[in-house]
């Protein structure tokens, strides 16, 4: 919850960007979306999902290609699979199905964003579904294991002091010109939000003014399409988030220490597989010897 004032406001949409062609991890993608891509036995869509539901998401808003209708399938209840699934006896393979299912409150929106003009566009394209407040944004590439790093976000987002919450993640020097990276005030307190002076974009490792990156969870307040109204196009001709999050000032960052994968790329979704089947293994083992 955010609190402005004596009002309580909440983050009740979540925007899921999911119209990238996924071009580094091509030939998979050329018939699958990158975000249906397996982490061991879960799509990558699914991590986001869950995420989004457990931050208290009341709509999440998919900003989608019309090319890419294996997502809208994969959202819809699929009725005769469950029917012949029960019907068969795999009771753990319906349940398994069924959770995956988005919760009924939860009111799913698709838009589409026709042409590749980059993230900031994709989050404008959100903007008519989006309800009052403040919004959630979660990169569904970027897959962050364990309790809810947007909930964490939620809770520590302060709208009276902050127009944006983003991850960061302390990176190696030689990554670092991958990235947005932050240029931080002050010291850096376990658990607190920190405020930040701007954000620079893919600096060379000799000009980048901190090690702490970017990654792809922000919270952001209503004024951010406002900002991307009036944001021309930046890097690669394209509308970038971060200039219309710079345009908006009272920027903070907040560390992210949980287990985090680049799904977008090969060796990023492979080390996420393993984890999650050493995780998935240790737990099955726990539960067993708990019996």
């Amino acid at each position: 919850m955010l609190k402005q004032g004596c009002v309580t406001m909440k983050v009740r949409t979540v925007i899921l960007p999911v119209a990238g062609n996924g071009t580094r991890m091509l030939p998979a993608t050329k018939s699958v979306p990158k975000e249906l891509l397996p982490v061991y036995d879960t799509p990558v869509l699914q991590f986001a999902l869950d995420e989004a539901i457990s931050a208290g998401a009341e709509r999440i808003v998919l900003v989608s290609h019309r090319s890419k209708v294996a997502i809208e399938e994969y959202l819809s209840v699929s009725e005769g699979l469950e029917a012949t699934l029960k019907e068969k006896g795999k009771v753990q393979l319906l349940r398994r199905l069924q959770s995956a299912r988005i919760p009924e409150k939860v009111d799913v929106r698709l838009v589409y964003q026709d042409e590749a003009r980059g993230l900031g566009h994709a989050v404008l394209c959100a903007r008519d579904e989006c309800l009052p407040g403040p919004v959630g944004v979660i990169l569904p590439d970027d897959l962050i294991v364990g309790t809810s790093c947007l909930g964490q976000m939620v809770d520590a987002f302060d709208p009276e002091r902050m127009n944006s919450l983003i991850a960061s993640l302390r990176v190696k020097e030689d990554e670092i010109s991958s990235y947005g990276v932050f240029d931080f005030e002050g010291s850096d307190t376990v658990g607190m939000p920190r405020a930040a002076r701007g954000l620079v974009e893919k600096p060379d490792p000799d000009k980048a003014p901190s090690l702490f990156a970017a990654i792809g969870r922000y919270v952001l307040s209503e004024e951010i399409f406002v900002a991307l109204e009036n944001t021309q196009p930046g890097a690669g001709n394209e509308i970038q988030l971060t200039d219309a999050i710079a345009a908006c000032g009272r920027i903070y960052g907040l560390a992210v220490r949980s287990p985090r994968f680049d799904c977008g790329c090969h060796e990023g979704l492979f080390a996420a597989g393993q984890f999650m089947r050493k995780l998935k293994t240790s737990r099955s083992s726990e539960a067993i010897a708990a019996e």
